[in-house]
């Protein structure tokens, strides 16, 4: 079938019901009425010959045929709204666009502050949504406009994903301030002799420091597994444990706790932290605007 015999407003449809879950949230993301998302949709099962989508329950779950193509129709919806960006300019200070951006939460604190105050200021109907995406899913989402950009550890993805060094940290032990063993300094021996947190989303497995330690030989006893710095920093300062994490994370994080700061007492590989995107938005405009705000912003966070 030839494009110029389809209205390829459908597929814009489609990708909202897609990525809402639901014909009502569909409209209300696309201020069109719930009948004119359902006739766009019937439509589209005609063009298809397909369903699409099955309701259960209050869910629209897509069918294996909407699965196998919304990467392409994400791509393609993409690549039109990158060929109209480009055809005029991106004036961050009128523009009303919402960019989404890939963000674990570990960085979370110390990214978003700094970003938003430049966003605020330079851009002030600019909006950001951040996201936590798989890592297998990084890549595809990139591709398909649903992310504008991602910050992570270095990743091994293809070359049409770009990607940059925006910081280099560091490894650092907290303990709390009055704590009976520490007194500003910690050797090895010292930090094998403490209990400890980790913190990690996953049910087990060693941390980063823990294979360090390991290649020595060493282990270290874990009393604490939790899911969130904010809660395991919470913890150091009411109890005697420590806790090792990244030291832009925990100067953030530390602030009203007031632990002890060390440094990591072995040599450990530096945690460096990327932007990612795709190459096909290398030269929108909107997309060279948000990356340099990030950048900017990281500078400023140190």
């Amino acid at each position: 079938m030839h494009i110029s015999k389809v209205d390829l407003n459908l597929f814009i449809v489609f990708e909202a019901i897609y990525a809402e879950g639901s014909i009502t949230r569909a409209s209300l993301k696309m201020n069109l009425t719930q009948p004119a998302i359902s006739h766009a949709l019937n439509r589209l099962r005609v063009l298809f010959e397909d369903p699409l989508f099955e309701r259960q329950g209050h869910v629209m779950v897509p069918t294996p045929l909407s699965r196998s193509i919304i990467d392409s129709v994400r791509q393609s919806l993409r690549g039109f709204e990158v060929t109209l960006n480009g055809a005029g300019h991106f004036d961050a200070a009128t523009s009303e666009r919402t960019f989404s951006l890939a963000l674990r939460d570990v960085l979370e604190a110390s990214v978003l502050p700094p970003l938003m105050a430049r966003v605020a200021q330079d851009a002030p109907t600019v909006g950001l949504n951040t996201l936590q995406v798989g890592r297998r899913e990084l890549e595809s989402e990139l591709a398909a406009g649903t992310l504008d950009a991602a910050i992570d550890i270095l990743l091994p993805l293809s070359n049409d994903i770009r990607r940059t060094l925006l910081a280099t940290d560091s490894t650092v032990v907290l303990v709390r301030r009055d704590h009976p063993l520490v007194r500003g300094a910690l050797d090895l021996d010292g930090y094998l002799a403490l209990e400890h947190i980790q913190t990690s989303s996953r049910r087990r497995g060693p941390g980063l420091e823990d294979f360090e330690l390991s290649r020595m030989g060493l282990q270290r006893r874990v009393r604490l597994r939790c899911q969130h710095y904010f809660a395991a920093c919470r913890a150091v300062s009411q109890t005697d444990l420590a806790l090792t994490m990244p030291e832009r994370l925990a100067r953030v994080v530390n602030q009203q706790f007031g632990n002890q700061i060390l440094p990591f007492p072995l040599q450990m590989p530096s945690l460096d932290i990327y932007l990612y995107w795709h190459a096909n938005i290398d030269h929108d405009p909107a997309g060279v605007w948000l990356r340099e705000q990030i950048k900017q912003a990281m500078l400023a966070a140190d």
